[in-house]
């Protein structure tokens, strides 16, 4: 199966509370996107990404994947007022069989977690990198208070990239308009179509740059990957 990748940076990121834009904050020496495009760039299965980007945004996304060598950047598009309408513009821009669809704010996902999806989605149609939740999960019912407690060990933190058939994410896309659904990523979508996704150990490296807390953390982790790299 030929391989292409939505890269979605068209939020706002309002929880940092910066006044730009997380692709274009700075992780160690270049941007977060730029971190991201890398990742991709080296993944072999992947022959072709779309950029997703806030409107008026085009020309910075394009002048950041071409200062950083990222030749695989096939188009770049403006996104919509929801995730789900940034991530169809996406696809509807893609022509490969499979697509990976990957938050712009993980700059720190590895090429061979990416092609780990790719071959568990090849496996079993679909797949999502996700790491077992840490913290013991409560559910509130009468507000302020908690109520149940759902079993740990079932529980998965999912992350992206993710990985579907193109043309069943962009059925699950159009269902879910017609019918008013929505959904905070697109495993949701394909769930709701009765599809199983499969899970592929992740890692909590591969952080979500979401908070102002979070930049540094990923920073550190930078770091260290650098650190271990060979020379």
């Amino acid at each position: 199966m030929d391989w292409g990748a939505v890269i979605v940076a068209a939020g706002r990121g309002t929880r940092m509370g910066s006044a730009d834009n997380k692709p274009y904050l700075p992780l160690g020496d270049r941007p977060v996107l730029a971190h991201t495009l890398e990742a991709f760039e080296r993944c072999a299965a992947v022959s072709s990404v779309v950029l997703v980007v806030a409107p008026g945004e085009e020309g910075r996304a394009k002048a950041v994947a071409s200062e950083f060598g990222a030749r695989k950047v096939r188009a770049i598009v403006p996104g919509g007022t929801e995730r789900q309408d940034s991530v169809y513009a996406g696809l509807d821009a893609l022509a490969t069989q499979g697509v990976l669809v990957h938050d712009a704010a993980r700059p720190l996902v590895t090429p061979e977690q990416i092609e780990a999806c790719c071959r568990e989605a090849e496996r079993h149609g679909s797949a999502a990198l996700a790491v077992p939740v840490k913290d013991t999960i409560k559910i509130e019912g009468e507000k302020g208070f908690m109520t149940a407690t759902p079993d740990r060990s079932a529980l998965w933190s999912v992350q992206t990239p993710q990985a579907f058939g193109r043309e069943e994410l962009m059925r699950a896309h159009r269902l879910a308009k017609e019918e008013g659904a929505f959904a905070t990523d697109d495993t949701m979508l394909l769930e709701r179509l009765g599809r199983k996704v499969a899970i592929v150990p992740g890692d909590y490296r591969n952080l979500k740059i979401t908070t102002p807390e979070d930049l540094p953390v990923a920073e550190l982790f930078l770091a260290r990957r650098r650190r271990e790299e060979p020379n």
